[in-house]
């Protein structure tokens, strides 16, 4: 039995009867009303869920009706007939938020698809949504079956992200947990590849892009055949949550291109970024650059050198390009940020890194109140997507566009939601992160990490003869037996990066050209 309760206001409403009779045959009810004021006082008495209401009527107008409509309760959908299709009609129509209009004569169907569209269209689009999902996951699953290439993980992984992003729409907790095991599952098969074939990219000419190789083949061609380009590195950003940012800021810029590549390991600030601004590998800085390169146990901010890394490069590049280097990591610096526009601006190129979902990621870890706000993926998306909407980040685009200027976005690494942990011991000189270890005598679980004990065969750098590399897979992290259930209790269902996951390792690079 359908419980919709239509009030349908029109000084000829007589003539509407089979209209009327047509709704009511398909178990609508429908109240008739003759004029404004006494649709205006029927709103004030009883709650209905759609209105129909005549543009043209003696008395109150349906635009004066609609307003007080509107004052009395603002999320009743209103669809406006008229006979008019004057343009400043529509415009005063659509700006009082109306949900639909319809020109006369209508006919019974088009009243039946407005309906449809305003009172149906959630339970349809989650029916369609919940079929189309259900022929997709057997799709993926057989690629999962079969997947065995960079390229062909790059497009499981953003299959997933839609799938995410789309039954979050719909709130259906049966099948967002389905999805769920279907990423954890492709998780498990992505570490197994990543095990097998991640030493063969640094030789491998048909390897994917990786950080230390993203200036120089994808970054720096756009810079020169642009007038001016701002090059803004967001930390510890997944591709999910750019694909939500990126709503707001097609509204300033087209897509030119998206150019997935792949962090290295480990899928951490200190390797990666670095590994962008001076376009070499982690060993490679090592012993190029022992002046400004610090190894895991040196003392200080492990990414104070990124601006002189990528002074560097350019000049190894021989390339003599004016660039600014800024890097936002709290409220005043990013005001400053925007104040100093203008003595910038001007420059070949920019760059901005903004240091906030990272310690959004930190803060979830050490600050309650943030782990009940990012509780899981969803509010963490929509927990960046609010710093971003009040962010310098975005102002910066704003005046970048006006003036005309390229825009790329890209990160560093992404994050994983890190729910199991996996047991490690070591020496006190070992790396803290918890989802990838360094050092001497590591003793840990082989089924969970992927080992390397000659870092230099992954192009990293190697503090002691018998120092390895250990990366946890999918979302585990490492604890020590000692005060073992502390720490489990702690990091459970906190956000990490460094380890072996599609979140972590899969990233995006896009470039956007201003919107005239």
């Amino acid at each position: 039995m359908n419980n919709i309760e239509i009030l349908w206001v029109d000084d000829e409403i007589n003539l509407l009867k089979p209209h009327i009779l047509f709704l009511e045959n398909k178990n609508y009810k429908v109240t008739p009303c003759t004029n404004g004021a006494d649709a205006i006082d029927l709103v004030k008495s009883k709650n209905f869920d759609i209105i129909f209401l005549d543009e043209n009527m003696p008395g109150l107008s349906g635009l004066e009706t609609l307003t007080d409509i509107k004052n009395i309760q603002n999320n009743i959908p209103v669809v406006m007939i008229t006979k008019s299709e004057e343009e400043y009609l529509m415009e005063e129509a659509i700006g009082s938020k109306i949900a639909d209009y319809l020109i006369k004569p209508v006919n019974p169907n088009q009243i039946l698809l407005s309906l449809k569209k305003n009172l149906d269209h959630t339970r349809l689009i989650s029916e369609r949504t919940t079929i189309n999902y259900q022929q997709e996951f057997r799709k993926i699953s057989m690629e999962l079956a079969s997947v065995n290439s960079h390229s062909e993980w790059v497009e499981v992984y953003k299959k997933l992200i839609y799938w995410e992003l789309e039954l979050e729409n719909i709130s259906d907790a049966g099948l967002l947990s389905i999805l769920e095991s279907q990423k954890q599952e492709a998780n498990q098969i992505f570490f197994k590849y990543i095990k097998n074939n991640y030493s063969d990219w640094f030789y491998d000419n048909d390897a994917p892009i990786l950080s230390h190789q993203l200036f120089k083949n994808i970054i720096l061609p756009e810079i020169e055949q642009s007038e001016k380009t701002m090059v803004i590195v967001v930390d510890n950003l997944r591709y999910d949550q750019y694909l939500v940012l990126e709503k707001t800021i097609l509204k300033h810029y087209k897509k030119q291109q998206e150019i997935p590549f792949y962090s290295i390991l480990p899928t951490a600030t200190h390797y990666a970024r670095n590994a962008i601004f001076s376009g070499l590998t982690p060993l490679e800085m090592s012993t190029k650059h022992k002046d400004i390169w610090l190894s895991e146990n040196d003392e200080g901010g492990k990414n104070m050198n990124e601006e002189e890394f990528l002074k560097r490069q350019l000049k190894t590049l021989k390339k003599d390009l004016p660039f600014s280097y800024h890097k936002i990591s709290s409220q005043k610096s990013g005001k400053e940020l925007i104040q100093n526009y203008n003595q910038y601006k001007e420059n070949k190129f920019n760059v901005v890194v903004f240091n906030f979902v990272d310690m959004l990621s930190h803060a979830k870890t050490e600050t309650q109140v943030i782990k009940e706000l990012a509780s899981d993926d969803k509010s963490y998306r929509a927990l960046t997507d609010t710093w971003f909407q009040n962010s310098p980040m975005l102002e910066l685009i704003q005046k970048a566009q006006k003036d005309n200027i390229k825009l790329i976005i890209t990160t560093d690494h992404g994050t994983v939601n890190c729910s199991k942990p996996t047991q490690v011991i070591g020496t006190k000189a070992i790396a803290s992160n918890l989802r990838y270890k360094t050092g001497r005598s590591i003793t840990y679980q082989e089924k969970d990490v992927y080992a390397e004990h000659d870092p230099k065969q992954i192009f990293l750098p190697q503090e002691h003869m018998n120092s390895s590399f250990v990366f946890a897979k999918d979302n585990l992290f490492f604890v020590y037996p000692n005060n073992q259930n502390h720490y489990t209790k702690y990091y459970k269902d906190t956000y990490q990066h460094g380890g072996i996951s599609l979140e972590e390792m899969i990233i995006p690079c896009v470039i956007l050209t201003p919107k005239n």
